[in-house]
């Protein structure tokens, strides 16, 4: 005997009897009387893999049946072979139409019966198997793709704490700053300026990129980087050339894939741009207004906030208010007008981040 179970519905006593013996031996049978009988049997254990079903029943005709169990998210896969005495092409069409896969008229052939039967529970079990199958298949993609992206985060994370080994001054900077871009540009996902590039996409690669800001300062020279001081010219001159390595290395890292990668774009668009200034007075390429990428301009603010509250050899960190003060002077001159807007009005926000990722150095009052 096979392991499938086949459920026969029929109010004719007869006809269960004839449909039993047929069938007995071969599968697991159970049995209904009524329509309504039928769908309590078919989502109680052991379920049918198939259903023979008549039509003609007082209550709850065969059609009726078969509309309900296409409506049960565990029955509607189960396929149904009405079982009946009408002949009318109108009728199989009927049956076909609502969802059935074959239909078999009275008086019952017994070959042709189970010839029927065996070919739709071939047919089930081929269907079951390539739903288990991409099943398996779509869990094995989520999972690769979960893992890829653990790699990614943690590589990106790797080749940005190296640039931070490289200037001690930096510590959580990369924490808050990447957790700033990503509030201003959830802030201005809805803004008619910014609704068509900051997607919920847009946001996600941005928040992966925003680490790699000043990879760039590896190729900086340790007597510029660490000098205690303020900058000559000629070393200021050195010191700005980290946006241009950082995006060159960045680059390089793209030409070694054989497809574009999102991230990486917007990587590269912060790395070199995100010293730009509002009014084109910034470095390396003298950018301004729109010509500098969204996600420069959302890092060039973060960064400056953050480097306010954050001391250095020639500065104590500033009190959160100031560095407010001076991020609203720099609207429109330094930042783009909406960018500075969306920082006024998530301030409190800001503080909370800095405070959240705060360290020695950095601004706690």
């Amino acid at each position: 005997m096979n392991n499938e179970v086949v459920l026969i519905v029929d109010d004719e006593p007869t006809n269960l009897t004839i449909l039993n013996k047929v069938l007995a031996g071969r599968y697991r049978i159970r049995a209904a009387n009524s329509g309504e009988r039928a769908l309590q049997v078919a989502v109680t254990d052991p379920r049918p893999d198939l259903v023979l079903l008549d039509v003609e029943m007082p209550g709850m005709d065969g059609y009726q049946v078969l509309s309900r169990l296409k409506e049960i998210q565990t029955t509607r896969g189960t396929p149904v072979i009405f079982v009946t005495a009408r002949e009318a092409a109108e009728d199989e069409e009927r049956g076909l139409g609502l969802g059935a896969v074959d239909y078999i008229t009275k008086p019952i052939r017994p070959a042709i019966l189970l010839a029927r039967v065996r070919t739709h529970l071939i047919l089930k079990q081929a269907s079951d198997f390539l739903q288990d199958k991409n099943a398996f298949l779509e869990e094995e993609v989520a999972r690769r793709m979960e893992e890829n992206d653990r790699i990614q985060s943690v590589s990106i994370r790797a080749l940005a704490h190296l640039a931070e080994t490289r200037d001690p001054e930096t510590g959580n900077h990369i924490l808050r700053t990447q957790s700033y871009v990503q509030l201003l540009a959830t802030r201005l996902q809805a803004h008619v300026r910014f609704s068509d590039t900051i997607t919920d996409n847009y946001i996600l690669l941005l928040g992966r990129s925003a680490p790699l800001h000043d990879i760039g300062k590896v190729g900086i020279p340790d007597s510029i980087l660490l000098k205690p001081g303020k900058l000559t010219d000629d070393e200021w001159v050195i010191m700005k050339t980290h946006t241009t390595l950082g995006a060159r290395a960045i680059d390089q890292a793209e030409q070694d894939v054989d497809h574009p990668v999102q991230f990486l774009t917007l990587a590269k668009e912060i790395a070199r741009s995100h010293h730009e200034r509002w009014d084109g007075s910034g470095y390396p390429d003298g950018l301004g207004g729109n010509d500098i990428p969204v996600s420069a301009r959302l890092m060039a603010l973060a960064d400056v906030f953050d480097a306010l509250i954050s001391q250095r050899v020639y500065k104590p960190p500033l009190p959160f208010e100031e560095a407010r003060q001076i991020i609203a002077s720099g609207r429109e001159s330094h930042f783009d007008p909406d960018v500075t807007d969306a920082f006024l009005a998530e301030f409190e926000t800001f503080v909370a981040i800095a405070r959240k990722y705060g360290e020695e150095g950095v601004y706690q009052g």
